[in-house]
């Protein structure tokens, strides 16, 4: 075991019984929504009442890191020091959450007792402990890695299975460290701890296989077309059919035409799921665009966010992805309320009574639905059982505003013998992509610079700039917005659509015939 930790105990015992006090301090880190804050670890050795007292605003799991930590040197050949221990984890003003801090806190009580001499000023250490003194993961890594290459930070301490998520970072020296010993014998000098450097290259693209391709879909070819749409712009998308028609495998193949993210996305994209602690140890980089699918029954938090500690919900999961919402009129008022804001502004804001957390959501919502209770409505196979009653208000479940945002709106009809029984190869997925990736290259030269990556998230400004019709796209867009009673967000949306579709034909100037494309994907109803 740790002679040398014993060996420097007993050396110490006499100066600790006479009431000296030692003052050590320990960089560590806390994640407040996705964003690491430097925290002090400072730990006072000196005589009184023996015990150990944490401050500092702690949670009950760090309150626990007491039992764990005494355990963890007990069980690595340490000795607790007699006397009593104050642990203060600054700054004081910000709630301390997890197990995060307790090697941080081994550390520091084993260096105020002169168990270890070690200069930790210009290092980050974070890990959870077991009882024998194993390091543990822990989440959020990526958020912490950040705030210490920004505070200037050299060196970084972080459990072994989370090193190759740490190494993603540059500009700080990651360690992996397995157990408390190993970390107290790199201290000491006895058998130091290779640091590991991140390889970008190693990381490779999805597999395309393991997507639902569009060549499987058998017809459908209008609802292609505008998810095709949907995908080069990052506009939102409505299906709308009797069941069984394909609207959930559609869905599932958006993915597959999407554009392979770019190294900062993937970034932005693992920093979220770090923070949930849904980062899987296999895959410290996420390279293949979220989907995520919740259920009808998800709850307000679960699709926004929140908890004690606010953590990311679906719609932030959904980040650079598709959220994909099935059975739309399912799902509460409430909880299809909250989508208004994210899809305006692309981020979710929670407010709490110490400050407001937010969480980016710039995603590409998905959702299907039946157009009435049954499914039937409008069927001209099965007929509808439900009243006028129930299909309006079945329909109208989803608010007007919420249809606003919507820039695509399509029918999903039932599909014919003849399509289904068709053995010809459908278009594949990778050749649409090709297209996708064509139309979003000339929006990434166009918005270089100005924060924004796709059509979707042009303001007014931008609209005007951009898409300037002839006489006779405007004249088209006139007639729209007398007969179709268009908001004046619904005007703007038609437009940016309409860009999208001038862009996948690379064409420089938007025509008549985008124009009327554009159109043809609004709600058939009249809107109000």
């Amino acid at each position: 075991m740790l002679q040398l930790l014993q060996l420097r105990q007993n050396e110490t015992q006499s100066t600790v019984n006479k009431g000296v006090h030692v003052l050590t301090r320990v960089n560590s880190c806390a994640v407040v929504g996705l964003d690491g804050v430097l925290i002090e670890v400072e730990v006072d050795r000196g005589d009184g009442q023996p015990g150990m007292i944490i401050v500092g605003l702690p949670d009950t799991a760090v309150q626990e890191s007491r039992e764990r930590v005494r355990s963890a040197i007990r069980n690595s050949g340490g000795k607790v020091p007699h006397g009593r221990i104050t642990i203060n984890l600054a700054p004081a003003d910000i709630r301390k959450a997890g197990p995060t801090y307790d090697l941080p806190i081994a550390i520091g009580i084993l260096i105020a007792s002169t168990q270890v001499l070690a200069d930790l000023d210009d290092a980050l250490v974070v890990g959870e402990l077991s009882l024998d003194g194993e390091v543990r993961h822990t989440p959020g890594i990526i958020s912490m890695m950040t705030m210490a290459a920004e505070k200037g930070i050299k060196r970084a301490f972080v459990p072994a299975e989370d090193v190759r998520e740490a190494a993603l970072i540059r500009g700080v020296e990651v360690y992996p460290v397995r157990t408390l010993i190993e970390l107290v014998h790199h201290l000491t000098g006895e058998e130091m701890i290779s640091p590991v450097e991140g390889d970008f290259a190693a990381f490779t693209l999805p597999d395309d296989a393991t997507l639902t391709d569009f060549s499987d879909i058998r017809g459908q070819e209008h609802v292609k077309r505008g998810m095709e749409v949907a995908a080069a712009g990052g506009h939102n998308l409505l299906m709308s059919g009797p069941p069984g028609s394909g609207k959930t495998l559609l869905a599932r193949s958006m993915p597959g035409i999407l554009p392979p993210m770019s190294l900062e996305e993937s970034l932005e994209v693992t920093r979220i799921y770090s923070v949930r602690g849904m980062l899987p140890p296999e895959t410290p980089l996420i390279r293949q665009r979220p989907f995520r699918s919740p259920h009808h029954t998800t709850s307000h938090a679960g699709l926004v966010g929140g908890g004690t500690h606010p953590k990311p919900g679906e719609i932030s999961l959904a980040h650079r992805g598709v959220l994909f919402l099935d059975e739309l009129p399912e799902f509460s008022v409430q909880t299809l309320e909250v989508l208004r804001q994210p899809l305006e502004d692309h981020k979710v804001t929670l407010a709490r009574a110490s400050g407001s957390i937010q969480f980016p959501a710039n995603l590409a919502l998905v959702a299907a639905m039946n157009p009435c209770p049954c499914g039937f409505y409008g069927d001209p196979v099965r007929e509808c059982r439900c009243s006028q009653q129930q299909i309006q208000r079945y329909q109208k479940r989803i608010s007007g505003p919420l249809l606003d945002r919507i820039d695509i709106h399509l029918e999903v009809p039932r599909i014919e013998y003849e399509q289904l029984a068709d053995r010809r190869p459908g278009e594949r997925s990778a050749d649409v992509r090709q297209r996708v990736e064509a139309a979003r290259a000339i929006q990434e030269k166009r918005y270089a610079g100005t924060g924004r990556y796709t059509n979707a998230d042009m303001g007014p400004r931008e609209v005007q700039k951009y898409v300037q019709l002839d006489e006779h796209g405007e004249q088209i867009i006139r007639m729209a917005v007398r007969q179709l009673n268009l908001s004046a967000r619904a005007y703007h949306r038609v437009l940016k659509l309409s860009r999208t579709i001038a862009d996948l034909a690379a064409s420089e100037r938007v025509l008549p015939s985008h124009v009327a494309e554009a159109l043809q994907y609004r709600p058939k109803q009249t809107e109000g």
